[in-house]
C-alpha cells in the first residue's frame, strides 16, 4: 500500500499563497498546509484553514515553525540566541548556514528554540486551530540541536506528530539528477543530511510522536513541474509519505517576502490543481490522506 499526504508549506505567506493553497485543496490534490505564525498573511490563513478543517474533507492543519528569515512570535530579548547576530533589528538569521553552524557550536540555545516553538504554537491554538503535525521552514528540524526542543514543544502543546524531512535515496532516475547541476549540488547536501535520519526516527519515538517513511520532493523545490511530479510517483516507495509543495501567486505582496520560491510557486499550483496530476496518482493506485490519518 501507499499512501501520501501533499502538504503545502507557508500558509500565511502572503494573501496569493493563502488563495493557492485553498484552491489546491479544493480543486487540486492538496490534503494538508501548515501555517507560519509569525507571517504578515496569519490572521486570513487561519480563518481558512478553520473553515477547511471544518467541512470535513480530511483537511489537516499544522504549524510551519519558523526559527529563520523574519521575526519571532516571542519579544526579541527572550529569544537573543535566535537572532541575527551583529543586528538590532530583531529579525532571526536569514541564511541556512549561519544557522546551521551555530546549530553545531551550541549558539543556539535550546530553551529559546522551545519557548520560541511554544508562542508560534500556541498562536495557532489561540486562532482555534489544533495542529495535526508541525514542520519547520527550511527543514530546520533535521539538526538534533534544534529538533529535540522542538519535539519538546510539540509534545506541551499536544501535537501529535511531525514531518519527517528525510526522502528516498533516488527519488528520480539518477540521469536526471546528473543532467541538472541544480539538483546534483541539492542531491549531495540532502544526501549528507541523511546521516541524521536514524537519530531524527530515535528522537521521535521517544517523544512518542508519530511521523511518516520520509519526504519526497524537497530534492526539487523550485523545479517541480507535471513530468517531474509523473517521475516521482512511479518511484514512490510502499508506505506512507509526504509530498512538500509550496503553492502561491507570484504577485506585488510576494516580491517584498524574502523568499527564492516565486514563479515557481504558479508553476506548482497548476500542477497540484490539474487533471493529469489526479489521473497519475489514481492509476498508480496512491491514496491521498492528511495527518489526520497517520
Amino acid at each position: 500500500m501507499r499512501r501520501l499526504i501533499i502538504n503545502a508549506d507557508d500558509f500565511g505567506l502572503t494573501a496569493g499563497v493563502n488563495r493557492a493553497i485553498v484552491e489546491a485543496q479544493r480543486h487540486g490534490i492538496v490534503t494538508s498546509a501548515t501555517l507560519m505564525a509569525n507571517a504578515r498573511a496569519f490572521d486570513e490563513a487561519a480563518g481558512l484553514a478553520r473553515s477547511m478543517t471544518a467541512q470535513g474533507a480530511g483537511f489537516s492543519a499544522g504549524c510551519h515553525v519558523v526559527l529563520m528569515d523574519g521575526e519571532p512570535v516571542l519579544p526579541p530579548e527572550q529569544v537573543p540566541s535566535l537572532l541575527q547576530p551583529g543586528t538590532n533589528n530583531g529579525d532571526f538569521r536569514s541564511k541556512l548556514n549561519d544557522f546551521v553552524l551555530a546549530s553545531f557550536r551550541g549558539k543556539l540555545q535550546p530553551g529559546e528554540i522551545e519557548a520560541e516553538a511554544s508562542a508560534q504554537i500556541r498562536r495557532l491554538q489561540a486562532a482555534g486551530i489544533q495542529p495535526s503535525h508541525f514542520d519547520t521552514h527550511k527543514h530546520a528540524h533535521m539538526f538534533p540541536a534544534v529538533l529535540r526542543p522542538l519535539l519538546r514543544a510539540a509534545q506541551a502543546c499536544g501535537i501529535p506528530a511531525v514531518r519527517n524531512p528525510f526522502g528516498q535515496v533516488w527519488p528520480l532516475p539518477f540521469g536526471d539528477i546528473v543532467r541538472k547541476r541544480h539538483l546534483w549540488t541539492r542531491f549531495a547536501q540532502l544526501n549528507v543530511l541523511r546521516n541524521f535520519s536514524a537519530q531524527f526516527r530515535r528522537e521521535v519515538e521517544t517523544h512518542g510522536m508519530r511521523t511518516t517513511d520520509g519526504s519526497v520532493a524537497v530534492l526539487v523545490t523550485g523545479s517541480l513541474d507535471l513530468k517531474v511530479f509523473d517521475k516521482i510517483m512511479d518511484r514512490l516507495p510502499e508506505g506512507t509519505w509526504e509530498f512538500v509543495c509550496h503553492p502561491g501567486y507570484n504577485d506585488a505582496e510576494l516580491t517584498r517576502v524574502l523568499t527564492r520560491l516565486r514563479q515557481s510557486r504558479e508553476q506548482e499550483l497548476a500542477l497540484l490543481t490539474s487533471l493529469e496530476a489526479k489521473d497519475i496518482l489514481q492509476q498508480r493506485g496512491i491514496e491521498l490522506i492528511s495527518y489526520l490519518q497517520l
